[in-house]
């Protein structure tokens, strides 16, 4: 998909970039000529990325579960924001089963995730342009069946909960979240020798018969970004994973 030219003179802010599936919907916009900023909590990585991304993009540390990284962003704002994409992740915090969950674990999920992305649209507020997109980035854990997940699924599950409401109350301000699926990300590196047998079972269990790119998200990013027609939505990326479930 091209996107040259389609956000000329637009200003995005990508949180949480400095990797994976956020670097990608940033490379993506600054492709189409938006004026890009990138968060995360390494300076390091973000010049890394921004690098990597090989397009202008401005970079600003900043950790999205601490309310001053927050309130600091959006300080340093200098014009308003058209379109702003949370894509802060938590991790594989709380992954496991319900018996070995601890209260510890599953609050830090949702911190990192839940708490993280709502903090920040709420700071963005102000910020925003009259028309402007909101695109929270959950999973599609949110409305799998895997054991073991019930903490992501909560998670993810509470940011698709959150999307009618705020795209109703925020309106004309578009609201909606692409839930992707199994996504080929530095993400999944804590299987280790395991994760090439899971991606490939994964991609034979998926009518598309592979598993996602980062693109393949970025481009439903700009698709919910670009359309002006749409809101209250959360996309499915996930290759058709839930009719191979049967469900």
């Amino acid at each position: 998909m091209s996107t040259q030219g389609t956000f000329t003179g637009k200003t995005v802010y990508v949180i949480g970039a400095s990797h994976g599936i956020g670097e990608e919907i940033a490379r993506s916009f600054a492709a189409g000529g938006a004026r890009v900023l990138i968060t995360g909590r390494s300076k390091e990585r973000l010049d890394a990325a921004a690098e990597r991304i090989g397009h202008p993009v401005q970079v600003f540390e900043a950790d999205a579960t601490r309310q001053a990284d927050v309130d600091a962003l959006f300080a340093a704002a200098d014009t308003e924001i058209d379109h702003l994409v949370l894509a802060v992740s938590g991790g594989m915090v709380g992954l496991g089963a319900l018996a070995d969950l601890t209260d510890e674990a599953l609050r830090e999920g949702f911190e990192g995730k839940v708490f993280a992305q709502l903090r920040v649209l709420k700071a963005a507020l102000p910020h925003l342009s009259e028309h402007a997109s909101v695109t929270f980035i959950g999973a599609g854990s949110s409305r799998a069946a895997f054991p073991g997940t019930v903490a992501l699924a909560a998670a993810n599950g509470a940011l698709d909960a959150s999307v009618p409401p705020l795209a109703s109350e925020l309106a004309p301000v578009r609201v909606n979240a692409v839930a992707p699926g199994v996504i080929d990300t530095a993400w999944w590196h804590p299987l280790g020798e395991n994760r090439d047998g899971f991606m490939a079972q994964q991609a034979a269990a998926t009518p598309v018969g592979r598993v996602g790119q980062p693109h393949d998200v970025a481009e439903a990013v700009l698709f919910l970004a670009g359309n002006g027609f749409t809101t209250g939505v959360v996309l499915d990326v996930n290759g058709g994973a839930a009719l191979a479930a049967g469900k």
